[in-house]
């Protein structure tokens, strides 16, 4: 599982470094420069409902399998694409290419099958510090790509996404062959065993939606900030002056904080609990938000604070939300509900890819800056009234 995700990780950046480049080239403005996110992620939203619907009826082993190989095969249409300068087939493999990604994700939940209640969360942190070297190494390589695309008579570009298909494609056959047994088969057998006595079978455990809705929502709107933000970012930079190398220095920077602090991360929201953490995380995006809103377009470095607060307020969102949406949910059924709930995710972040462009394209990256400040913080007030409100049940019901 581990090596799977190192991978995995490896695959992630391509869409995010050089997508929005690749199709601000072929379309010849800054507009639709968002389109790639957008639609590399509403692929994701159809993975994320595939991957968790395999998972129930089958195995977590065949469901991160498929999504890793399809995203792999999405990574070299979009070669293919480029190559051709074809941008109808560009988005198509741009959406296979998102497989792999809401994959990578996917893999999660993996870490807390076997897990005990309070152990969740560092389960699920465990699984997505495993992403991190991948994660940072692969911006890093963007020169070395390069080369390699040219060694092929490839467009300079597609080198980041020829790391993308080798990685996803090793991620899928890795986990296809090695993780055996299955950890939520397993997890199922568990369950029945322990119920089989003296308690109704798995299934008894009644889905409490009020705290699946609130993990949700932690998810989503961490995911449309840090998408809207972090998808404009590259454009913004090139504008600006800024080479290819300087692109993929902050946004290695970048993924390694969204799973680097995974471990710390996981220890928050086991001491602190999830709610509160999930707090943290829309503090930490609005100061994201604000940083990129003042920095000085030719400053890398503090670009590069920017990038870095994204990506720690989005992992405080993705571990605390993941984890109130574990605790909330019933064995048999988690599956379906992750998928779900991953497919909004998913299009929240196409969404925040879209609206990205139009906003960096009519108004400025300030502005966009100003938008995620504006989400940040409505998150943390509904959290707070959420909180406050559950205090006063409870006192009325003792």
């Amino acid at each position: 599982m581990i090596v799977s995700q190192t991978l995995g990780g490896l695959g992630l950046s391509a869409g995010i470094t050089v997508g929005a480049l690749i199709a601000q080239e072929m379309l010849g403005t800054d507009s639709l420069a968002g389109l790639p996110s957008a639609v590399f992620t509403l692929g994701s939203s159809l993975a994320a409902l595939m991957v968790g619907r395999i998972t129930q009826l089958g195995s977590r082993r065949g469901g991160l399998s498929t999504g890793f190989i399809l995203g792999g095969l999405g990574a070299i249409g979009v070669i293919i694409a480029t190559t051709v300068e074809n941008i109808l087939f560009l988005f198509l493999a741009l959406f296979i290419y998102g497989f792999g990604t809401a994959t990578n994700l996917q893999a999660r939940y993996a870490g807390s099958d076997l897990a005990e209640p309070q152990d969740r969360s560092k389960a699920i942190s465990i699984a997505m510090v495993a992403t991190t070297f991948g994660a940072i190494v692969g911006p890093n390589t963007s020169d070395l790509m390069t080369k390699v695309a040219h060694h092929f008579s490839l467009p300079p570009l597609t080198g980041a996404f020829i790391l993308s298909a080798m990685a996803y494609l090793s991620s899928g056959i890795v986990l296809f062959l090695f993780l055996r047994p299955d950890p939520y088969q397993v997890a199922k057998e568990l369950d029945h065993l322990e119920n089989e006595d003296s308690q109704p079978k798995a299934g008894s455990q009644k889905t409490d939606n009020k705290g699946v809705f609130i993990g949700a929502l932690i998810m989503i709107t961490t995911q449309m900030v840090m998408v809207a933000i972090m998808t404009m970012t590259p454009i913004h930079m090139k504008a600006h002056g800024h080479g290819l190398k300087d692109v993929g220095i902050v946004i290695g920077i970048h993924i390694g904080s969204m799973y680097l602090p995974s471990l710390v991360t996981g220890i928050l929201v086991s001491k602190f609990g999830a709610y509160k953490t999930g707090i943290l995380s829309g503090v930490t995006l609005a100061m994201a938000a604000v940083t990129a809103m003042v920095a000085p377009p030719d400053s890398t470095a503090i670009l590069s604070v920017a990038l870095s607060l994204l990506g720690i307020g989005w992992n405080f969102g993705l571990i605390s939300g993941t984890t109130m949406l574990v605790d909330a949910t019933d064995l048999l059924e988690r599956p379906k509900v992750q998928g779900s709930v991953d497919v909004f995710i998913a299009l929240a972040g196409a969404f925040g890819g879209a609206i990205s462009g139009v906003i960096l394209n009519r108004f400025s990256y300030g502005t966009l800056g100003l938008f995620g400040m504006i989400i940040s913080f409505l998150l943390i007030v509904y959290i707070l009234i959420y909180l406050i409100g559950r205090k006063k049940l409870n006192e009325r019901n003792k």
